[in-house]
C-alpha cells in the first residue's frame, strides 16, 4: 500500500470480560467472554474499536490479535481518513477473521469522529432521537433462574429469550409468571427439524412472542421455507445472514435479519447490509454479542436505520470500566460526545 501522512500508530489487545451471570444458549455456557480491541493514534487523536470473535464461525481472539499484530507496519503507513481502502485491505488480507475487521473498522469510524469533533451519528447523518427499544436478552437456564432474570429486567419493555435446549415450554412460562411484555424468541439453530420447528411456533404464537430468530440449523434454507411457509409468525435470520453476500439467497424464506458489526465486519458493512436487506423487503435488527460498550454503542449509532435492536451485550458483563450508549426504559440513548462518545465510568 502506498504510504500517505498522517502516520497512525495502532495497538491490539485482547481483553477478558467476566459475566454477570453464566450465559447459555444452545452452543455452549460460558461465565467469561474475550474480545478483541483495536487502538489507533494520529495527530493527537486517539480511536477505539472492538470485535467479538465469533467460535461459531472457527473465530479465536487471541489468534485474530496475531494477525493484526503482522500488519501493523502496513496499517501504520495508511492515513486513518482512507476508513473505506483500509477495510477492504483488511478484508483481503484477514480473511474469516470478521471480529479483527470490525475492530479496526470501528477504531478508525472513532478517530474520524474524535478528529472532526462529532458524534458517530452525525458522521453519518443520521438522527439522534430515532433509536429504538431494545430487547434484554435471557439466556437459558432453570426455572428460578429465568424469573430473577426477568425480575432484574424490569424497565425493559422487550425482551428476547433464548431456547432451542430442551427446556422451552419451561422457560416461556417461567418468563410469562414474571411478566406480560413482549418476546422475541432466538433459538440459535437449535430446533433440527421442520415438525418440532412448526409445532414450538404455533405455541410461541399464543403467548405474545413477535417473532422467532433463527429456528433451524443454518444452511437448510429450503426447510426455512416450508417453516416460512405456515409460520404464523415472522422468522428472522442469524446464523444464516453472516454478510450482504447472504441475503439474495435468503429472500422466500426469511422475514427480517439480524445485523452484527462483529459478523459482518464493522460499521461500514453494516451500512451496506441494512440498505441491501431494505432494498430486499427484509425488516431489519441490529444485534451484537457479548461485548463492552465499545462495540455496542457502535452499532448503537446506527440503530436509527433499523426496525429492531438486541443491543444488551454490554449490559451482561461485570466489569466494564467503560460508558457509551445508555438505556432508559428500553430506549437507547446515544451518547452525545465526538467518535462514539465512550467516556471511562
Amino acid at each position: 500500500m502506498p504510504h500517505t501522512r498522517p502516520d497512525p500508530r495502532w495497538s491490539f489487545e485482547v481483553v477478558r470480560w467476566t459475566l454477570r451471570d453464566p450465559w447459555t444458549t444452545t452452543m455452549s455456557t460460558s461465565t467469561y467472554r474475550e474480545t478483541l480491541f483495536a487502538h489507533v493514534r494520529a495527530q493527537g487523536v486517539r480511536g477505539i474499536g472492538e470485535g467479538a470473535p465469533i467460535p461459531r464461525y472457527g473465530e479465536d481472539a487471541r489468534r485474530s490479535q496475531l494477525r493484526l499484530d503482522r500488519l501493523r507496519p502496513a496499517l501504520s503507513g495508511i492515513s486513518p481518513w482512507r476508513i473505506e481502502e483500509t477495510r477492504r485491505w483488511v478484508a483481503r488480507d484477514v480473511k474469516g477473521e470478521y471480529a479483527a475487521r470490525a475492530a479496526v473498522d470501528i477504531a478508525l469510524h472513532d478517530w474520524a469522529g474524535h478528529r472532526l469533533r462529532v458524534p458517530l451519528y452525525r458522521l453519518l447523518g443520521l438522527d439522534r432521537d430515532r433509536t429504538p427499544v431494545t430487547s434484554f436478552s435471557i439466556g437459558i437456564g432453570s426455572a428460578a433462574e429465568t424469573r430473577r432474570k426477568v425480575r432484574a429486567a424490569r424497565d425493559f419493555p422487550v425482551l428476547k429469550v433464548k431456547m432451542g435446549r430442551g427446556v422451552d415450554e419451561t422457560t416461556l412460562e417461567s418468563v410469562r409468571a414474571e411478566t406480560d411484555v413482549p418476546v422475541r424468541v432466538d433459538v440459535n439453530e437449535g430446533w433440527k427439524s421442520v415438525r418440532i420447528a412448526s409445532t414450538k411456533v404455533q405455541w410461541l404464537a399464543r403467548r405474545g412472542v413477535e417473532f422467532v430468530e433463527q429456528p433451524l440449523p443454518a444452511g437448510r434454507l429450503a426447510d426455512v421455507r416450508r417453516l416460512h411457509r405456515s409460520s404464523v409468525l415472522p422468522i428472522f435470520a442469524d446464523e444464516d445472514a453472516p454478510n450482504v453476500a447472504a441475503l439474495p439467497g435468503l429472500v422466500g424464506a426469511y422475514d427480517g435479519v439480524n445485523v452484527k458489526l462483529d459478523k459482518c465486519g464493522g460499521i461500514g458493512e453494516a451500512l451496506t447490509m441494512i440498505r441491501a436487506a431494505r432494498a430486499l423487503g427484509f425488516r431489519t435488527m441490529l444485534g451484537c454479542m457479548v461485548s463492552s460498550a465499545v462495540s455496542v454503542t457502535a452499532a448503537a449509532h446506527l440503530s436509527p436505520l433499523v426496525d429492531y435492536a438486541d443491543l444488551d451485550g454490554n449490559l451482561l458483563i461485570a466489569d466494564d470500566p467503560r460508558r457509551g450508549v445508555a438505556v432508559r426504559k428500553g430506549r437507547l440513548i446515544l451518547p452525545r460526545g465526538p467518535g462514539l462518545g465512550i467516556v471511562p465510568r
